[in-house]
């Protein structure tokens, strides 16, 4: 193999090494879908009585990428399934619709396990650009996303609380 060619295979092999760690090391662009979730199962309580309002079986969302993805590679949700996202620390957080074939309720929740704020986030118009979709924000370290209606169902409100297993 002469010098040059030597030379050329180590800058293809350069290339592909580099291409390979930014495909892994940017969450953004990996792929996700629901196999391989980890699940939790969640009860929601009344603040005031401590009376049960719903048990969810949650799929969790513990990483960048997770989270990134959420449910956009998910048909449907059954009633007391939802997807249960972890960030690193409480802070404000943005959910949008991105990807999505049915509409949700996004519950945000406090590190203590408090619900402080609920949307129910219908699905933005087809062909929607990302900068254009629908921003649904809300402070926390977690967030619960179920079925859409699924809180006003079951009487699940702000100031209730979410614990889990």
């Amino acid at each position: 193999m002469t010098s040059r060619a030597r030379i050329a295979l180590l800058v293809v092999a350069a290339v592909v090494a580099v291409a390979s760690v930014a495909y892994l090391t940017n969450p953004a662009v990996v792929p996700g879908s629901t196999d391989g979730y980890e699940r939790t199962t969640l009860t929601v309580v009344e603040d005031e009585t401590g009376e049960t309002l719903a048990t969810v079986d949650a799929r969790v969302a513990d990483t960048r990428a997770k989270r990134f993805t959420g449910l956009s590679d998910t048909e449907s949700l059954a009633e007391n399934e939802g997807m249960w996202f972890v960030h690193d620390s409480s802070g404000t957080y943005a959910y949008v619709m991105r990807d999505m074939d049915f509409p949700l309720d996004i519950v945000f929740v406090a590190e203590n396990g408090t619900i402080t704020r609920i949307h129910h986030a219908e699905l933005d118009p087809e062909g929607t650009s990302e900068s254009d979709l629908t921003r649904y924000r809300g402070t926390g370290r977690y967030v619960l996303e179920l079925p859409y209606g699924y809180t006003n169902e079951t009487g699940i409100d702000a100031g209730d609380r979410v614990e889990a297993e």
